[in-house]
């Protein structure tokens, strides 16, 4: 049977953790400016996937992501 191979753009954009899988918030790529302070501020850091998404990003990325 064949390696099973990992989605390369799934790897990229999620981090596997103890629980689950974390990812970076949309919105905070460019035309910030009209973007008030508190809303960049909130947009930081990695959020949590929803659990009903893990199953599929388990199978995605069976090895680990990034």
């Amino acid at each position: 049977m064949p390696k099973q191979k990992t989605n390369r753009g799934a790897a990229k954009r999620f981090r596997r953790t103890a629980t689950g899988f974390k990812h970076r918030r949309s919105q905070r790529n460019h035309i910030l400016t009209k973007k008030s302070q508190k809303r960049k501020r909130q947009l930081r850091g990695l959020e949590r996937v929803s659990r009903a998404d893990v199953p599929g990003l388990k199978r995605l990325t069976p090895k680990k992501a990034r």
